[in-house]
């Protein structure tokens, strides 16, 4: 696939796309052992030899994951309090994967991480609307007109909320179990959502992202997207 000499240059990690730029414009890059200036050059992976100041660049393998967060985890390499990370679930050598939005500490369940940077984007930002499923254990019995409410939009601490569909999965007097379904995603939107409503959640596990499912995949495993799977998340709206 034909790609632009700067976005090449910054996905195999050689250096941010506007630096690249710079590099590119001060004759330091080479496409088939010729000098190039123009920002507006573009390149083969598959088929050109880049180099920068002599030295031969290669593309950077994309890597897609899918990971079951467990609860208690935390969506970092680090964690500054000591807790269990995310990061150690992962081979070593794959330091340089990112997660794609986040999980809070005590939620759990389906989360992506890459080393994509648009992949990323186009998963989260709200212009793209990619669903994302979640399966909610509440406490006590939930009642029809809360999750009317929340499919209307609720205010919580002056930003708007809202979820795209919920429905009754179980209740009892005990505790219920509701699905929800986002295509936002604000922090901790689907616990303020029912904080709105005065219920408690107990487990938040979210199930779906686009036409992605967590399936069987065990807490704490991961695997590796497939190129098709890849594709029908950029696809999904």
């Amino acid at each position: 696939m034909v790609v632009r000499l700067q976005k090449f240059l910054a996905d195999a990690g050689v250096a941010s796309r506007r630096a690249s730029e710079q590099i590119i414009t001060a004759g330091r890059v080479s496409v088939n052992g010729k000098v190039v200036r123009e920002l507006g050059s573009k390149v083969d992976p598959a088929r050109d030899q880049v180099t920068v100041d002599g030295d031969a660049v290669k593309e950077k393998r994309k890597l897609y994951v899918a990971l079951n967060k467990p609860c208690g985890c935390v969506c970092a390499r680090t964690d500054p309090e000591g807790r269990p990370v995310i990061g150690e679930l992962l081979p070593k050598d794959w330091k340089n994967l990112n997660t794609v939005g986040r999980l809070d500490f005590n939620s759990e369940g389906l989360i992506f991480l890459t080393n994509d940077g648009e992949f990323s984007l186009r998963l989260t930002h709200p212009r793209y609307g990619v669903r994302k499923k979640y399966l909610v254990t509440v406490a006590g019995r939930v009642q029809p007109p809360a999750l009317q409410q929340m499919t209307r939009g609720v205010f919580h601490e002056g930003e708007r909320l809202k979820a795209d569909r919920a429905w009754i999965v179980s209740a009892s007097n005990k505790r219920s179990i509701v699905e929800l379904e986002l295509t936002e995603g604000k922090n901790r939107e689907v616990r303020r959502l029912f904080e709105t409503q005065r219920l408690t959640v107990d487990r938040l596990l979210r199930v779906q992202i686009g036409p992605i499912k967590l399936g069987e995949l065990p807490s704490g495993k991961w695997r590796i997207l497939g190129d098709a799977e890849v594709e029908s998340l950029l696809a999904a709206h």
